[in-house]
């Protein structure tokens, strides 16, 4: 009797595990993200030993593990791994340590590790330390279709999502790994407003798949336990360099608090209301007056006003993080960048929409002791969101990586 699965096995193996029984170890079962033990049974190979006269039901049988199984049993390796360091375990790195208050878990996160869209599919393309062309090696599978691109061919969001389902209806058709976890392992990343209503069309991705976005809205079915929110980051000129400009020293700011922007969206005209040209210490542009520059605001303003536009995600946000200026988020449903790793209460102001009219007493009552520690994490915490040409440890692309990572071991760091 020959095993279908045989050639595969002998094969795609070179280190066969058997197991003393038809059962899986407790440890591959203890996952959240595990099937039962009776549905991994299924995914196991048997093999019937050749040179056996007896009948085939009398058989000595050795069970192997699958390329499923095997990747789940890597995963528990790197669960366990960051458990380890809940613990209190260090490594000694001599790049870079992080620690502080910034994270809600910098030993886990140490041993972890519009524009941003176009930048992150070219990075993976060119970085191969994260890239394998080999699937039963991949912990996820990317989905590199890029929505910004999309929106300047079609125009009907109505096309847009038939497309999209074309697109994973092919992959479904080509290649087995979307069926066997229905989308799980998979990811998509997208900064378009149009972003999330690009999966909203195949309930799978929704549902199962982990979505990495800009809007980051809960209200459009956002979900932070399996999704991802990133960071909209918006290129003038086309360069990268020139993005970190540092901003002054805090007691060179004499600007307590600043915001150029358009009037859309829900917040904004409450925003206008109350400070539009109203206080020089609250300065609200729509539209900047002739000789006055954007940047060197910001650079000048203790706080930089990010109130949300017609969607949730505010350029603005990554803008005051470059320039040292601490970021007053005001929005609704709204999930900040990396919030599993970073603590954002301890170097961002949030003000809720009721609150508006009060922004200036709730600034000012920030005591300038609190202030400048605030300021010094601001500055700690803008190398998470830089873009570099090359890919550095713990620039945007790497905690991109890191959060779909963490999503996809399914644990919290907190």
């Amino acid at each position: 009797y020959t095993n279908p699965y045989s050639k595969t096995i002998k094969e795609g193996f070179s280190n066969e595990t058997p197991i003393k029984n038809n059962s899986i170890s407790s440890s591959s079962s203890s996952s959240s993200s595990s099937s039962s033990v009776a549905q991994q049974q299924q995914l196991l190979h048997v093999q019937y030993t050749l040179n056996d006269d007896r009948p085939l039901k009398h058989r000595r049988r050795k069970w192997y593990w699958s390329d499923l199984d095997r990747l789940e049993r890597g995963l528990q390796r790197a669960r366990a791994a960051i458990k380890e360091a809940m613990n209190g375990s260090r490594l000694k790195d001599p790049d870079y340590s992080p620690d502080g208050p910034i994270y809600w878990n910098a030993k886990v996160f140490h041993r972890m590790i519009y524009t941003i869209e176009g930048q992150f599919i070219n990075k993976m393309e060119i970085n191969t330390k994260f890239r394998t062309h080999n699937p039963h090696h991949a912990h996820a599978f990317f989905l590199p279709y890029s929505v910004t691109r999309m929106r300047h061919f079609l125009h009907d969001l109505r096309s847009f999502g038939r497309i999209v389902a074309d697109y994973v209806n092919i992959i479904t058709a080509k290649h087995p790994h979307w069926n066997r976890s229905l989308g799980a392992d998979h990811f998509i990343l997208a900064c378009h407003d149009w972003g999330p209503y690009s999966s909203f069309y195949v309930p799978e991705l929704v549902r199962n798949s982990i979505r990495a976005l800009c809007n980051a809205n809960t209200s459009e079915r956002f979900d932070p336990m399996k999704d991802v929110s990133i960071p909209e980051i918006n290129i003038r000129g086309n360069k990268l360099e020139g993005l970190n400009n540092g901003g002054l020293s805090p007691s060179r700011r004499l600007i307590l608090a600043f915001f150029a922007g358009g009037n859309h969206g829900p917040i904004r005209p409450i925003l206008f209301k109350h400070w539009k040209r109203k206080d020089q210490d609250i300065q609200v542009y729509e539209y900047l007056p002739k000789g006055l520059s954007y940047i060197d605001l910001m650079r000048k303003s203790k706080y930089c006003i990010c109130p949300s536009g017609y969607e949730v995600a505010s350029p603005r946000v990554v803008e005051a993080l470059y320039n040292g200026c601490i970021p007053v988020l005001i929005s609704k449903d709204y999930v900040p960048p990396f919030s599993d790793v970073l603590d954002w209460k301890t170097f961002s102001v949030t003000v809720p929409i009721e609150e508006i009219g009060e922004l200036k007493k709730r600034l000012m009552g920030i005591p300038e002791r609190q202030y400048k520690r605030m300021q010094k994490r601001v500055v700690q915490v803008k190398r998470h969101f830089e873009l570099n040409s090359t890919p550095k440890r713990y620039d945007v692309f790497h905690m991109i990586l890191h959060s779909i990572w963490l999503r996809r071991l399914n644990i919290r760091l907190w």
